[in-house]
């Protein structure tokens, strides 16, 4: 490390982001430009280059953290590009979206704030853009070998180019009509501009990967077929089965999943909409789900002109400080406030309004709505009805509580991949008991070349996750048709974030 006291001398820095009345009025990312620069050696120069570096078993990819925290003190930046690649296919992408468990693992963390890692990390992979480090990797020969991805989020990508650098002949299907998955079209341009996704895309398309986008398998191309077609077969279509509320009143008009929602509003930025036909603007916004799809949701509600919005977490609030029941190095349950909900308690009228704005320990009772007309034939919402929640998530004594609603948003998470796609009946493909796609130790399904990495194999998941999982299953895929491989593999199937 370039300075040994660096963690004694120098407090934890985060850049500024830009002042939340000129952020709300645009898609632009929060982060104000060009702020990490002159910010970001002094906060590599904070890693204690530790004995044993926790944050490796934070982070799911192993990064190699305490090299390129130390090449970025020393402005080595060729250098620390290489090496966070070396791990890292897509480092942009988590430097903008991953929570950092990393960062709950820094040995630093045990009594002080944590290294900057996310920070240094997005530095250098824009650093690495700006500077003309990341170039396409072509094979030096094909294998004559040929795989088909099915999907197009950050597992699918990651194990197509894998397998593309391996030198086999890959093909990405995606069934939207473009190639991103959520990347593309839920997570919002404020979080992630897209112009982040489609260079990427560029480098791979250089090295040789394919992409079919408006290609439903399983509807539009039968999947045996595609399996036959092809060497082997990879699924990577994310676990996109929603949630649902199940409370009278989930019928009216203007209730809809978040996924019904986000990407409407992605694709007014990629031109398809003047307008989103589903819009927060001059409406009273319920969103319901603590978690970052809710977050989500929140940002884009606020920049679309909603007249009020309130989140509702069934939760009770966590602590500022770890539990007693999460001790580091674990990722704990704390209490965090995103850019969007900084911007909606900055904009609220009074200190108190967070209350008005996120409510804890809130369960929704019902919906209540207009009386039916010939455009809403079940009537229209017009109001929640929710009562305080018990630790374990039943209704409490409380009285209830009315919110007006002209616009309710269900961000309750996922079940897993979306059973009623033809996809998996075509292949024979079973189920496990958290309803993901059944897979080996090598994520092999019971059918003969068919591998599935991401969020269809291990249920809904973090993006870090993801990456590792397609760079996982790029490896076993590589090791079944050559026999052996030489492609990384940081982790198993089975593997699960660190806890107590």
């Amino acid at each position: 490390m370039a300075d040994p006291k660096g963690f004694l001398t120098t407090p934890r820095r985060l850049p500024p982001r830009r002042p939340v009345d000129e952020r709300v009025r645009d898609w632009n990312e929060v982060q104000a430009p060009g702020a990490l620069l002159p910010i970001i050696n002094a906060q590599a120069d904070r890693c204690m280059d530790c004995g044993i570096p926790f944050c490796h078993e934070g982070c799911p990819l192993g990064n190699l953290i305490p090299e390129w925290n130390d090449l970025v003190s020393r402005d080595d930046w060729l250098r620390a590009s290489e090496r966070l690649h070396a791990t890292n296919n897509f480092p942009e992408f988590t430097g903008r979206l991953c929570p950092a468990p990393c960062e709950s693992a820094c040995v630093l963390a045990i009594n002080q704030p944590a290294v900057t890692i996310k920070n240094v990390e997005v530095a250098i992979a824009d650093r690495a853009w700006e500077s003309g480090y990341v170039t396409p990797k072509p094979p030096e020969r094909l294998s004559g070998r040929t795989v088909a991805v099915i999907g197009s989020g950050p597992a699918g990508l990651a194990a197509a180019q894998q397998l593309t650098r391996a030198g086999h002949t890959v093909a990405v299907y995606e069934r939207d009509d473009r190639v991103g998955g959520l990347l593309r079209y839920g997570i919002p341009e404020f979080k992630m501009e897209k112009r982040q996704l489609d260079r990427r895309l560029g480098q791979m398309r250089a090295e040789g990967t394919k992409f079919r986008s408006g290609v439903d398998v399983g509807t539009d191309l039968d999947a045996a077929e595609l399996r036959a077609r092809y060497d082997a077969l990879v699924i990577a279509v994310g676990a996109r089965a929603w949630r649902e509320l199940p409370v009278p009143g989930r019928e009216l008009a203007g209730i809809h999943q978040a996924m019904e929602y986000l990407p409407m509003a992605n694709r007014v930025r990629e031109g398809d909409y003047a307008r989103p036909p589903i819009t927060a603007e001059g409406k009273h916004v319920v969103i319901i789900g603590g978690g970052d799809t809710g977050a989500d949701c929140l940002g884009t509600v606020l920049r679309q002109g909603a007249a009020s919005v309130t989140q509702l977490d069934i939760h009770p609030r966590p602590g500022d400080e770890r539990a007693d029941g999460e001790p580091w190095p674990t990722y704990p349950k704390i209490y965090r406030l995103s850019a969007a909900h900084e911007e909606a308690m900055e904009l609220a009228a009074s200190p108190e309004a967070d209350v008005d704005a996120r409510v804890f320990s809130a369960t929704t009772v019902r919906f209540e709505g207009t009386a039916p007309d010939a455009q809403r034939p079940h009537g229209g919402v017009r109001a929640l009805r929710l009562i305080g929640a018990r630790a374990d998530g039943q209704p409490g004594p409380d009285a209830e509580r009315v919110l007006p609603a002209d616009l309710v948003l269900l961000a309750l998470g996922f079940r897993g991949p979306e059973r009623d796609s033809g996809l998996f009946g075509q292949l024979g493909l079973e189920f496990d008991e958290r309803g993901a796609v059944a897979r080996d130790a090598s994520f092999a399904t019971g059918a003969d070349g068919v591998f599935v990495a991401g969020d269809a194999g291990r249920g809904q998941s973090l993006i870090v996750w993801a990456i590792a999982e397609g760079r996982s299953a790029a490896a076993a895929v590589d090791r079944y048709l050559a026999g052996s491989t030489t492609l990384p593999a940081p982790v198993g199937p089975a593997d699960r974030p660190m806890t107590a």
